[in-house]
């Protein structure tokens, strides 16, 4: 099991546009291992948390990794290519924040993404609600855009404790 250090908000490299990823041999496998033995560990400790990109874990590549216990998907090289005028506000945070707090953003509420999976098979997929904001924050990862950088009015940052509060309600 490999478990990588997650870059926290303020390391530079979490800016930096990642590369197509080019190689589906044995690198490409070592990126989804690292991702979802990564992914497996922060779901236990944070108590939530769907999805890992690769920049997170400082690879520089268009790789993402989703597990929700029923499915997962290995998104390679993954790119928006439709989207919903449709938007709906969402409380977003980050394993890069260490969930430690929330940002209320604006979401497309559906989206259609085309990527390839690890054997090279294109696909194109559309998500909705949940999974489209969520798809849309890992996407951004990719082009070094953080959930912080939607943010519209610095009193809609919220303490994780705030947040589980919002929940019960």
């Amino acid at each position: 099991m490999t478990i990588k250090k997650v870059l926290l908000l303020g390391d530079q490299r979490l800016r930096k546009q990642s590369a197509p990823v080019e190689n589906w041999g044995s690198p490409l496998q070592k990126i989804k291992i690292d991702l979802a033995d990564t992914l497996g560990f922060l779901k236990e400790k944070y108590g939530l948390g769907r999805a890992l990109a690769a920049p997170q874990i400082g690879c520089l590549q268009q790789a993402i990794y989703y597990n929700s216990g029923q499915e997962q998907i290995f998104m390679i090289n993954p790119c928006i290519i439709e989207k919903s005028r449709d938007k709906f506000p969402v409380w977003d945070s980050c394993y890069s924040f260490k969930v430690a707090f929330f940002v209320r953003v604006f979401r497309h509420r559906r989206i259609k993404v085309r990527y390839w999976d690890e054997l090279g098979q294109e696909k194109e997929t559309e998500f909705t609600d949940d999974l489209a904001e969520l798809f849309q924050h890992e996407i951004d990862h990719l082009q070094g855009c953080l959930a912080t950088d939607y943010l519209e009015d610095n009193k809609e940052i919220i303490m994780r404790e705030e947040w589980e509060k919002l929940k019960k309600d």
